[in-house]
């Protein structure tokens, strides 16, 4: 199982110029892969900007989203900036998207919380018409360069329609920042949607937790702060904290047993030395 490690773009009032730094430093240390948690009605960094400065900061490292919101932008507008973001890393970025449950993030009009399923669907053939250097809607020209490949695609969330698309458009499945015994169940979903559409072989897993090392107290702070609309989702994910060496190496040991292909471990904070903290316990 690889481990990843996020981005502190969603820390409240993140320190901005710390991203490329994390994302060397994470490199550095020997982490698989950089994730960003990301939202627009929030005080952090986006996503989308997080991502471009990781690619520009870093050679090797894996770079994906989890979960980008994708019915919040325009498709075409969200595919040519995964495009972009992929080009620029040389081919190292997988999209992980979902549709969204908070309203106020919906800033874009004409793109509101409602029929965003549906939204997504359109969406979807929109990113692969793209990505595959059909022109624009409406233009004789294409977004991307030429030669450039379908940026791999994963679905987070828990609905049965999020587990249909999951297992019909992309490569596999995020579960969301929760024990590995509610992981699993989502996991055992994911494959099944998998089976019952027909893919060959396994869908890839990626499983996402908190950690806040040095400063435990601020980390639970800064995770329920931007959870706090969520009702007991924010229970869950504050609960799930990791906070020590033997929290973070049974967690390990419990999403490798559940078949996960990737760990992506969030930070609390935005402080740099976590980033060596985490991985002295768990690379």
């Amino acid at each position: 199982m690889r481990i990843g490690i996020g981005l502190p773009n969603q820390v409240r009032d993140v320190h901005a110029p710390v991203i490329p730094a994390w994302a060397r430093r994470a490199e550095e240390a020997g982490f698989a892969t950089l994730g960003t948690t990301g939202r627009v009605a929030y005080p952090g960094v986006m996503d989308t900007v997080a991502l471009a400065a990781a690619a520009g900061a870093t050679t090797t490292i894996g770079l994906l989203s989890q979960v980008l919101l994708a019915t919040t932008w325009p498709g075409a507008l969200l595919a040519k900036e995964a495009a972009s973001i992929d080009g620029v890393s040389g081919g190292r970025l997988t999209l992980g998207i979902g549709v969204g449950i908070r309203e106020d993030d919906f800033v874009v009009p004409g793109h509101g919380p409602r029929d965003r399923g549906a939204r997504m669907d359109r969406d979807l053939a929109t990113y692969r018409s793209m990505w595959a250097g059909e022109p624009v809607p409406g233009s004789p020209n294409p977004a991307v360069p030429a030669g450039r490949r379908q940026v791999p695609l994963l679905f987070g969330a828990f609905a049965p329609a999020a587990y249909r698309r999951m297992a019909e458009s992309s490569d596999g499945y995020i579960a969301g920042s929760v024990p590995p015994a509610l992981a699993s169940a989502a996991f055992v979903a994911a494959r099944a949607a998998w089976r019952a559409a027909g893919r060959p072989g396994q869908p890839r897993l990626v499983a996402h937790n908190y950690f806040a090392l040095g400063d435990p107290g601020r980390g639970r702070a800064n995770i329920a702060d931007y959870y706090a609309a969520t009702g007991e989702y924010q229970d869950i994910v504050v609960g799930n904290l990791h906070t020590d060496a033997e929290s973070l190496r049974d967690a390990v040991e419990q999403f490798e047993a559940l078949g996960a292909d990737e760990l992506i471990l969030g930070p609390g904070t935005d402080d740099l030395d976590e980033i060596t903290r985490l991985a002295d316990i768990v690379l």
